[in-house]
This record gives structure tokens, C-alpha cells and sequence, in this order.
């Protein structure tokens, strides 16, 4: 009896059919290179069969099981995702992956199994320890599994390097396995890698030719800085990775990149000894960090009247993406063509007060308010404004980031997210405020530094097309019976717009008073206890920062086609 089914390709050869030459199952000129490949197809496979493998029937089964459904890269995406090894591009990288293994996964089971009904291979030259307990009933071509694994191997180093690396040889083991344990010929596997892989590309070229949408805002001259010429990058290493900091080199060699060692100074001291050397060279100030990193060198910049570079180098990046800066070569691109655009900067500090103001006030509350929003540089004091790039808030929101950062170190900062935001909706208390003069009892007050745009009415997950716009995006959420219950489930419905707890407007500044002692403010992911009384609005002079521009503005000519 025979061992094996014939394979597909040797069925085809063998089956006469209308049509077809009498001698084979295709026309004369290619029935040679079939009968070879199907030759070669169930060779390979009886070869892997037969052949002992020293410790991988207690290893590749189990891995193959695992791959099931794709739970196996759902896993590994979700702690790229939750570990934060890796930076944004190890985040964006998984996420793609995902998306890859999706479109690789539709391809395969509308068009590739059901174009070709081809056999399972039979498995008596397998040996049982091999063999899955349960095995597949889909047809044979092309494999699933190892178009899966291909796709998220693939889509995941098109934009992290070091994860692609490390889960390649996965991949790899993943795809040899279905080989191993019998349930597919070695041509299914080669077939379902090719799908894989190209899904992975075909994905990567939908997103990255999605359009990228112009600033509304008009343009400002910058120094043009050819391979980052003139550019004074400082580094901050508690964020990102270091990956991403040899990026910065590679796509911008000239460029001088300084890391901040925090056993030598505050990050404020260095980003103005940067910033001076920046002015005096006529270049611009880069940064790479985080939300606060950014805010830092954002406050900088504006004094020493320098442009800022901002990579993305932190966990959120909200600046960086609302530029369209995704990558060190966004950036690069953006600098040596002196490309930028007017930016707005927020401004916080306490109110003048008058005498009755000071008799009701607790001087004490504002000393120590002043002395947390001076520490490194960050902010200031009465004649000293602090700053925000992104946003501020009153309340909730600064219980969250304190308790995120508590928790970031042990499980990475997405999982923290998670707990901290469970903590808030368990503990956190509303507070009264007077707003422009109007007392009000609050969960949260949220200002974005201009104009936030998202179907959901609120500034989470939105982005900012206009970042010079006068404007203070500004968000209440009530207190009130179920108040928290009744936000959470309207934001997770699309309806926070229509929420009764939830109130927005738009204004130039914003005054608010009698705010009560220990209320923590929040701005750009740093945060401080609050004076009883603040101003926020905006400073006459916006900042000059680079960001990429379409070619139809920047005067490039257009591709073809």
C-alpha cells in the first residue's frame, strides 16, 4: 500500500482532463518543472518523516498546538504591548503584525483553500509521538499557520528590528512544524510563508500611503539641517529604547545627540546649556523623550528662540503624532528641507490675588504648589508660568498619572494604565471649583492646548489638526449619581459628545478659583499640587517646530501616477 497520498501537484499530473495533454495533467512544456516539484514536494516530505529529530517531539507539537487560531502572536503582541520593551515602534510593530496576520489569514482561507482542495497528507510514516490529537479538517493548500506566522513575524520587524529578530526563529519553527507533525507537505508551508510575508508589505504600503493631513496652520521658516547639521539632540534614557536612539544617528549622522544622565544635572539645566549652543550655531533643539521630556524642551526652545525637533521617544508621543512624526526618518526628512510650522504652548499660573484673596488663601498651599511646579524646570511660579504642550487637568486625572508612574516600573506602563485607571474609578472624589466665576462640583476638568478632533466629542484618542489655533480645548465631567459609570460606558458607545455628565467648550483662557488644597494638576504626564487659584490661556509667541509636509505643499513634484 501506498505511504502517502499523492501530493497535489502529482495528482494533477496523473489525472487525465479534457484538454490536457495526453501524457500529464498540464500542458507539454511545464508537465517537466511540475513532476520535478512534486517529486521534490514528497521527497521533503517523507525525508522530515522518517528522520529522527534529538528533543523536538516534546517541543514542536506543543508549539504548533499553541499557534492554533493564532493565540500564540496574540500573546506575544499583547506583551510587546503591556512590557513597553521597545519603545512606540515595538508597539506599532505588534499592532501591525496583527493587522498583517488578519489579511493574511483572509487570504488564505477565502481564496487560497478554496482555490486548491488539496489532500492532507497521510500520516503513516509519522510517528504517533508526533502527531496532533486533533487534526485539521481543512484542505492542505496553502497552510494557515505558517502564513500567519510569517505575516506577524514580518509586519512586526518592517518596524521593530530587534522584536522582528527575536521572534523570527518562532516564525520559523511554527512553519516547520506543520511539516513535522505531517499535517501539511513542505509546499504548503513555502506557499503560506510567501502569502504571509507579502500580506505583511501589502499592509505596511496601505498604511504608510494612507495621506497624511496638511497642517492647517500657516508655515514658518526653519533652518534646513542636511543629515542634521546644526541639530543639538538630548536623550532622555528613561524613555524609549535604545534601538531608537541609534535611529536618530543613522538617519541623522550629523547631528550631535546628547544623553541625559540625571547624576549630573537636571534635564531643564541641560536642555537650556543645549538650546544656547543651538542659538549661537543657528541650528534648532531635538528632543527625544516623552510627553514630559518634550514639555520640557518645548519651554526651552520658546525662550531661547530656537526651533524644536521632537522624535518619538516616549510611551504616548501625543506631540510627536499629531506632527505626523512616526519615525526618525519623518523627522529627518522634515529637517533637511526646513520644513516647520507655528506651534501653541499652554500657560498655567496662579491668579494676581487681591487682599481679600490672600486672607482666604492658604499661603502655605501655594508655597509648596510653587516649589513642586518649579522642580526641574518644568513650570513656575506666579511670575514664572508654567507650561503645557498637550494638556492639563484638575482632579481624576492626576490620581491616575501618579499611580500609573507607581506601577510602570513593575508591569510596564500600558498594564499600569489599566490599574491606574481602575483605582480611579474606585477612589477617586469629586471636587468644587469656581470656572470664570461659576462654582462647580467636578470629577475632572481636562484643557487641551488647542483644538482636539475625534467622532467622540472628547480629546482621548483624538488628534489635533491645527496646533496654532488661539484655542483651549476645554472638558468637564460632572459629579453627580453614576457620574463616572454613565462617562465610561457613553465613551466606550462613541456618545461622549451627548453625555449629560460630560461638558465641553472652546475659550482663550480660563480662570478658575477657590480650588481645594491637595487637588493635584496634571500636565503633559507630570504632576504637582495645585495653587487655590489659576490662569490658563496662551502666550503671544508660538514655538517653530519641524514636521514632515506632503509633497503637493512642500513644492516637491508629485509621483506618477
Amino acid at each position: 500500500m501506498e505511504t502517502h497520498r499523492r501530493s497535489w501537484l502529482g495528482r494533477a499530473l496523473t489525472t487525465p482532463t479534457a484538454g490536457r495533454s495526453p501524457g500529464g495533467g498540464v500542458p507539454g512544456p511545464l508537465a517537466p518543472l511540475t513532476r520535478t516539484l512534486s517529486t521534490w514536494d514528497r521527497s521533503v516530505y517523507r525525508s522530515v518523516a522518517v528522520r529522527h529529530w534529538p528533543r523536538a517531539e516534546a517541543f514542536l507539537p506543543r508549539l504548533s498546538r499553541s499557534a492554533d487560531h493564532s493565540k500564540l502572536w496574540m500573546g506575544v503582541a499583547a506583551g510587546i504591548v503591556l512590557s513597553g520593551a521597545g519603545g512606540p515602534r515595538a508597539r506599532r510593530g505588534a499592532l501591525r503584525g496583527l493587522a498583517s496576520l488578519a489579511a493574511a489569514s483572509a487570504v488564505v482561507n477565502t481564496v487560497g483553500k478554496g482555490a486548491f482542495s488539496r489532500a492532507r497528507p497521510v500520516l503513516d510514516e509519522v510517528p504517533v509521538i508526533r502527531r496532533l490529537k486533533r487534526l485539521p479538517r481543512s484542505t492542505s493548500f496553502p497552510s494557515g499557520h505558517s502564513a500567519s506566522a510569517a505575516a506577524f513575524a514580518t509586519g512586526l520587524a518592517l518596524e521593530s528590528r530587534g522584536w522582528g529578530a527575536a521572534v523570527l526563529p518562532v516564525a520559523g519553527a511554527v512553519a516547520f512544524s506543520r511539516v513535522y507533525t505531517g499535517v501539511h507537505y513542505p509546499s504548503d508551508v513555502l506557499a503560506g510563508v510567501t502569502i504571509g510575508a507579502a500580506s505583511a508589505y501589502a499592509v505596511r504600503g496601505f498604511l504608510d500611503a494612507r495621506r497624511r493631513i496638511p497642517p492647517a496652520q500657516p508655515l514658518v521658516e526653519a533652518p534646513a539641517l542636511p543629515r542634521g547639521r546644526g541639530l543639538s539632540v538630548v536623550a532622555n534614557p528613561g524613555s524609549g529604547s535604545a534601538a531608537f536612539v541609534d535611529e536618530i544617528q543613522e538617519a541623522l549622522p550629523e547631528a550631535r545627540v546628547t544623553h541625559w544622565d540625571p547624576q549630573q544635572g537636571t534635564l531643564a539645566d541641560l536642555l537650556g546649556k543645549t538650546a544656547q549652543l543651538a542659538a549661537e550655531e543657528g541650528g534648532a533643539l531635538g528632543i527625544y523623550g516623552g510627553d514630559g521630556s518634550v514639555n520640557a524642551a518645548a519651554r526651552v526652545a520658546l525662550q531661547h528662540g530656537v526651533p524644536l525637533a521632537v522624535l518619538p521617544g516616549g510611551t504616548y508621543n501625543h506631540l510627536a503624532q499629531d506632527l505626523g512624526i512616526g519615525t526618525c526618518e519623518d523627522l529627518a526628512n522634515a529637517a533637511d528641507e526646513g520644513h516647520a510650522i507655528a506651534v501653541d504652548l499652554g500657560r498655567f499660573a496662579p491668579l494676581r490675588r487681591t487682599a481679600g484673596d490672600r486672607a482666604a488663601e492658604s499661603p502655605a498651599s501655594d508655597g509648596a504648589a510653587a516649589e513642586m511646579l518649579a522642580a526641574d524646570g518644568l513650570a513656575g511660579s506666579e511670575t514664572d508660568p508654567g507650561y503645557f504642550v498637550n494638556t492639563f487637568s484638575l482632579g481624576a486625572y492626576g490620581d491616575l498619572v501618579e499611580v500609573r508612574e507607581r506601577w510602570t516600573g513593575r508591569i510596564g506602563p500600558w498594564a499600569a494604565g489599566v490599574v491606574a485607571a481602575v483605582h480611579v474609578l474606585r477612589h477617586s472624589r469629586p471636587f468644587e471649583v469656581r470656572v470664570n466665576g461659576r462654582t462647580r462640583s467636578l470629577w475632572l476638568l481636562f484643557v487641551g492646548n488647542c483644538s482636539y478632533s475625534s467622532a467622540s466629542g472628547g480629546p482621548g484618542g483624538a488628534r489635533r489638526f491645527n496646533l496654532a489655533d488661539g484655542m483651549l480645548d476645554i472638558h468637564l465631567v460632572r459629579a453627580g449619581r453614576w457620574a463616572r459609570t454613565r462617562l465610561v460606558a457613553s465613551a466606550l458607545a462613541g456618545v461622549l459628545h451627548r453625555s449629560p455628565v460630560h461638558a465641553a467648550a472652546r475659550g482663550r483662557y480660563l480662570r478658575l478659583t477657590g480650588i481645594p488644597r491637595g487637588t493635584l494638576c496634571s500636565y503633559d504626564g507630570e504632576t504637582a499640587p495645585a495653587p487655590s487659584t489659576l490662569l490658563l490661556d496662551k502666550p503671544g509667541t508660538s514655538l517653530t517646530v519641524y514636521r514632515p509636509l506632503p509633497p503637493w505643499l512642500s513644492g516637491h513634484s508629485l509621483p506618477d501616477g
